[in-house]
């Protein structure tokens, strides 16, 4: 396969925003590989804004992923594929997501040349009409991994870098944000999220400096926050969050979708981690940072087996009161104090 021959391409990576910002370097360098091409990008429509004004894409095809759920949504989706996509006449579709439900949606576009990882799941690469072995997958972060598909047709993945909108400001906030803390303390993920407690504490570790709070709770929080703080718990959208990264003096927070755009953006980040191993799954950016196990350690520095997963530890830490000791709020407070006044 030639990409000068190929004149549209499709990329599938629907979800999730982690996972989105970890393909877009290797997308950006897509286009430098094939300037001439028509990219469009399949994606969930809860993060299709993620890719507006994007330079480098035609468009982003919307994909109702929630209303196509279960077994029936698959046979449903694949009716909406032959609606959507099949007419566009792609050359090749990369299917980044490497699961089912992707690959059906390629290879219902009919392209001559399907792409995706030999370690997709779900049987994915049946469907695939070139598979991209990745030998040491497991061992390997997902931005790296992304560049080794686009590089299996082509592109040259010596200069990756991220591609964002330049965001939104949320209405109504008219302080200077400029040094100000951007803190997401909540995630989705088993063990991952802190406590109310320790939001609150280190809030006020952190105070008179103003602490941007985001993200969707899944707890009840305090009553009253410290002065410093501006809630905006639940009221941000990606656009919105995107500008407050931009203009925010540093971000913390917990390992999360908003941590890796968080650093797709900006090495002012310190990721928080508790059992999953920050070399796999912290901010790929070499000069952000990362909090685990009392330490924080530039991601530059990280080892494969620094930090090494501990899955027997989740389950613990999903069902603790707290996931950071009193110390180190104290410690992860005066290092942002310390990275500031610097």
């Amino acid at each position: 396969m030639n990409l000068s021959e190929c004149d549209r391409i499709l990329v599938i990576k629907p979800s999730s925003l982690g996972d989105i910002v970890h393909t877009l370097p290797a997308v950006e360098l897509l286009h430098r590989a094939a300037p001439h091409a028509t990219i469009d990008w399949l994606v969930n429509t809860e993060w299709a804004s993620l890719l507006d004004g994007n330079s480098f894409l035609n468009q982003a095809i919307p994909f109702p992923r929630r209303e196509l759920k279960g077994i029936s949504g698959i046979l449903r989706g694949r009716k909406w594929a032959s609606s959507n996509l099949k007419s566009a006449a792609y050359d090749l579709v990369l299917d980044f997501q490497g699961l089912l439900r992707s690959a059906l949606l390629a290879k219902s576009t009919d392209a001559k040349h399907i792409i995706g990882f030999k370690q997709a799941r779900e049987g994915a690469s049946l469907f695939y009409t070139q598979k991209v072995d990745i030998p040491d997958w497991q061992n390997l972060h997902a931005v790296d991994r992304n560049l080794q598909l686009v590089k299996a047709v082509g592109a040259d993945v010596t200069d990756p870098t991220f591609v964002f909108p330049k965001g939104n400001p949320t209405p109504d906030l008219d302080k200077d944000l400029s040094g100000a803390i951007l803190l997401h303390p909540f995630s989705r993920g088993d063990g991952k999220s802190l406590s109310g407690a320790e939001v609150l504490e280190l809030c006020q570790k952190l105070a008179p400096r103003p602490v941007v709070l985001v993200g969707f709770p899944p707890e009840r929080l305090p009553s009253e926050w410290p002065a410093s703080v501006i809630d905006l718990l639940g009221k941000t959208s990606i656009s919105q969050l995107i500008y407050l990264v931009r203009h925010c003096a540093w971000t913390v927070s917990v390992d999360s979708g908003p941590m890796h755009l968080a650093a797709g953006i900006t090495d002012r980040v310190l990721s928080i981690h508790t059992w999953s191993n920050p070399s796999m799954v912290g901010p790929w950016q070499p000069n952000a940072w990362i909090w685990r196990d009392g330490h924080q350690v530039q991601v530059k520095t990280l080892s494969l087996d620094q930090f090494p997963e501990r899955r027997d530890l989740k389950s613990s830490f999903e069902n603790r009161d707290r996931l950071l000791e009193p110390q180190d709020i104290e410690a992860i407070s005066s290092f942002i104090n310390d990275q500031l006044h610097s």
